[in-house]
């Protein structure tokens, strides 16, 4: 590893690359401390707190802390995502966009215009909600007015200032992964999590001080988040190898092929995807009931909220179904079965065509149910270590579980930060990338280098 870190800065352009990537990060984190015009902080600051388990918390962690503070990064990268996602699933209804995603590099850069263009009408469609919804907001604790003057001026100026800041973010996030190291996207949302991690250290390191966590408590906790941390990497690299044979052709005088390969299935093939399409939909109810109150939005709010046996159940179930959406959208064994038979490849047992394409499926549905169940798993985690495994409604066993389970478990760890869920499964998964893209340029400026003096011997020779 030491010596890894080293080549990194004696490799010219690798350095300059990782020396770009942090500059273009350190940017980012200078528009938290940028505020729009117009807006009571301190207000602000007691809304957000209410604000936590709703769709606001959700966006307000993948935007680094921006949304909670109204910055002129609030928005973050959620835009740019959504139009992603939007597109990726109209490319399946719409033969238009599937042409062009099988066009090569001309429609590739064309899907991206309009996902720019997508992000642009989303920015300005979420930058005037948050504009109504600051200007509606008047039960703030203390009767503090959370706008200033509210009106037109207002809307226009929060408008004008969010789509901006939404802009800059895509463009730095491109310029990061053309020129920087890894994605420049999901660089950013890793730099937005990441950058509240060392404060909840602070916060719980403070409550050991204090007595409110023990020792032991500390160092259960540790060995938990490492066990979990190294299952999150050992699943994320997991993938089921499809074994594939390519006859021999003759083209010309020359015979081709004869080799033999294989289809990796990834275990999780939707990624983090599944678990941000389920929250975001069990948000969605607490956030109506916080505009639109009354009894019953206050009950379904009630019933759904962070850690209740009902949202448990329908977030598990929403992120199963997710997971099997989103990755029928992004995988079609039918084209790659299609692919091997034009190039003479073909599964040594498995008739090609639509044999290989049933083949293919089951294994992928099989693996796919096993990475929902682990999204789930790892989906569910702050809620233990938070609040615990509620089981003392259950009769007679809950209560005989409520008085013999130590209390870490029935009552949760009290830890001040989420771990888990998907800012764990965010964070581990673009640090694994990350290092693989740098050492994917190590090996390759290596391999120039050999192949530099395999030249000049044989010139000499």
């Amino acid at each position: 590893m030491n010596e890894s870190l080293k080549n990194i800065f004696t490799v010219t352009d690798l350095r300059n690359r990782v020396l770009f990537t942090l500059g273009m990060l350190a940017v980012y984190r200078l528009g938290h401390n940028i505020t729009i015009p117009g807006v009571n902080l301190a207000a602000l600051a007691e809304l957000a707190r209410q604000m936590q388990g709703t769709m606001f918390g959700l966006y307000d962690m993948f935007s680094g802390g921006n949304l909670s503070r109204v910055t002129i990064f609030a928005l973050g990268i959620m835009p740019y995502i959504s139009a992603s996602i939007i597109l990726q699933l109209l490319t399946v209804v719409w033969p238009y966009l599937e042409r062009l995603s099988k066009e090569g590099e001309l429609g590739r850069r064309k899907i991206t215009q309009y996902t720019r263009y997508g992000t642009i009408l989303l920015s300005v469609v979420q930058a005037l909600g948050i504009a109504i919804f600051l200007e509606r907001q008047t039960r703030i604790p203390g009767g503090l007015p959370l706008v200033v003057h509210p009106g037109l001026a207002f809307r226009m100026m929060t408008v004008l200032t969010l789509t901006t800041g939404t802009c800059f973010i895509m463009w730095l996030g491109e310029q990061i992964t053309e020129r920087g190291v890894g994605n420049g996207m999901s660089l950013i949302i890793y730099a937005g999590i990441v950058v509240g991690f060392p404060r909840a250290v602070l916060q719980t390191f403070e409550q050991m001080r204090t007595g409110q966590i023990g020792l032991i408590r500390i160092l259960i906790l540790l060995v938990f988040m490492a066990l979990v941390v190294a299952a999150i990497i050992f699943v994320e690299r997991a993938h089921r190898r499809v074994t594939v044979q390519y006859a021999k052709r003759v083209v010309g005088r020359r015979m081709y092929g004869g080799s033999s390969t294989h289809i990796p299935l990834k275990v999780n093939t939707g990624g983090v995807i599944p678990v941000i399409f389920a929250s975001s939909i069990l948000a969605f109810p607490a956030t109506i009931a916080q505009a639109f109150p009354g009894r019953i939005a206050e009950t379904v709010s009630q019933q759904l909220g962070f850690g209740m046996p009902l949202y448990n159940l329908l977030y598990v179930a929403g992120i199963i179904f997710f997971t099997y959406f989103y990755t029928a959208i992004i995988f079609n064994p039918d084209d790659v079965a299609e692919n091997m038979r034009k190039y003479g490849g073909f599964v040594p047992g498995i008739r090609p065509g639509k044999r290989t394409a049933e083949y293919i499926d089951t294994i992928l549905t099989r693996i796919t149910l096993a990475g929902a169940v682990y999204l789930a798993l790892i989906a569910l985690l702050p809620n233990f270590l938070i609040s615990g495994f509620k089981v003392a409604p259950i009769p007679f066993i809950g209560d005989w579980l409520d008085a013999n389970l130590p209390k870490f478990i029935t009552e949760g760890m009290n830890v001040q930060f989420f771990f888990g869920g998907t800012s764990l499964l965010i964070v581990v998964g673009v640090a694994m990338d990350t290092v693989q893209q740098v050492e994917s340029q190590l090996i390759m400026r290596h391999y120039d280098g050999f192949m530099k003096k395999t030249r000049i011997r044989g010139r000499r020779a």
